[in-house]
């Protein structure tokens, strides 16, 4: 029998491959281990990073890597970008996950998040990795989100419940009211 931790890693790669399989916005570009233990994605959205001369500028495609420790689900995910962003909760080591991550988080919404943080849909500027990003997001809030695209891909709608029938007497012999004395 799988231990728990190999169960939850074989679960979230079958929901990570089912929700992102035909969503443009988010794509799953490379896993490593059995199940996947190592994950690459690529986000097609704009978000900001810095160039070498110091200005801040758009990029319309981003990889992160998500590498799940012995100690998943946990402990949180380690999340880096491998294209540079320039957001107050990234540095070049690190994504601050630390905030919203729960071991009942699924892999597949905290994905989600970190892409709605590219985007800058989501922010925190009061404990931020990256003071300088944190102070221009806070000088800048007409600016933001950076792009408005919905990062989630649409859920499928829930199975709606049978209509009720009326029992037949004809047809259902439990219908008739039957009296013990």
């Amino acid at each position: 029998m799988a231990s728990p931790r190999t169960r939850r890693l074989t679960l979230d790669h079958q929901t990570l491959t089912r929700r992102f399989a035909s969503w443009p916005t988010i794509q799953i570009t490379g896993t490593a281990g059995l199940p996947p233990e190592i994950y690459q994605f690529r986000y097609h959205l704009k978000g900001l990073f810095v160039n070498p001369a110091g200005d801040i500028l758009e990029r319309d495609t981003h990889l992160l890597e998500v590498n799940l420790s012995l100690d998943y689900p946990r402990r949180a995910p380690q999340c880096r970008m491998l294209t540079p962003v320039f957001h107050p909760n990234f540095d070049d080591a690190s994504v601050c996950i630390g905030d919203f991550w729960a071991a009942s988080e699924g892999l597949d919404d905290l994905v989600i998040r970190i892409g709605r943080m590219i985007a800058y849909q989501e922010y925190n500027t009061r404990s931020p990795l990256n003071g300088l990003a944190a102070k221009w997001a806070a000088e800048h809030p007409t600016l933001l989100p950076i792009d408005p695209t919905l990062v989630a891909p649409p859920q499928p709608a829930p199975p709606q419940p049978a209509p009720a029938t009326t029992p037949n007497p004809e047809t259902n012999p439990w219908a008739e009211k039957l009296t013990i004395s």
